[in-house]
């Protein structure tokens, strides 16, 4: 029973990299040719496989996730403005839009009962937070823990506008045919599977040092370890 876990977390990579970018960078860039799907059938069937997947994670999961939403919401206007001929700046201005609405919501958040950083970073997936709590009120260090949330936030609103500004660059080198084309659509591939290793992976390291910080102010605050902490099962 203990080995089939990880396998089962491989096997969700793995589904989630095919379908969410091999597969459409393969349709858009191979197959957009008259010869084969066209321009505007190979868009729609290259970014089915994403919005499916989405949806069909929300079905087994029984929860919508406002992230995986927006995400889904962010596939449907690549193909609505893509297929409607749009000049390629308004992709490019809906690339950064996205990731710099999370920033934007993720600093107003500081300002509500219910930061962001708590959903991303402290949370009870991650963390044993009723611990915490209760280790930073025997230790007097609540208000020193809410100064290192506001901290935390600034870092991941930091790595959110670092992949928008990545997401709008990307879109603008690489969108400079003209919509409607297969020259066109084999550039909306190469971004798609640029869009990991150029955006993705720099932003996922903000994070980490955000969620690193996070970890060693909670063992300052409260002389509880990692171990004592940590989600294990």
């Amino acid at each position: 029973m203990t080995q089939a876990k990880p396998e089962k977390k491989r096997d969700g990579l793995l589904g989630n990299l095919l379908l969410n970018i091999i597969i459409p960078t393969v349709i858009l860039t191979k197959f957009s040719g008259d010869d084969y799907l066209g321009v505007k059938l190979s868009i729609i069937v290259a970014l089915a496989f994403p919005i499916l997947y989405g949806l069909n994670d929300y079905r087994t999961s029984g929860k919508l996730n406002f992230f995986s939403a927006l995400g889904v919401i962010s596939i449907f206007l690549t193909g609505g403005m893509s297929l409607l001929e749009l000049d390629p700046k308004y992709i490019a201005i809906k690339e950064a839009a996205i990731p710099g609405l999370f920033g934007l919501a993720t600093l107003i958040s500081l300002k509500t009962r219910y930061p962001l950083v708590k959903t991303f970073l402290y949370n009870d997936k991650i963390l044993q937070v009723d611990k915490v709590s209760a280790a930073l009120k025997s230790t007097g260090n609540e208000q020193a823990f809410s100064k290192a949330l506001t901290n935390a936030s600034y870092l991941i609103a930091l790595s959110f506008l670092l992949s928008s500004i990545l997401n709008y660059a990307l879109a603008k080198y690489l969108l400079v045919s003209p919509p409607g084309t297969a020259e066109f659509n084999a550039e909306l591939g190469k971004m798609t599977a640029l869009s990991f290793p150029v955006i993705a992976l720099p932003a996922t390291m903000v994070m980490m040092v955000a969620l690193f910080y996070l970890f060693r102010s909670i063992k300052r605050l409260t002389q509880l370890t990692l171990e004592d902490i940590l989600i294990t099962e």
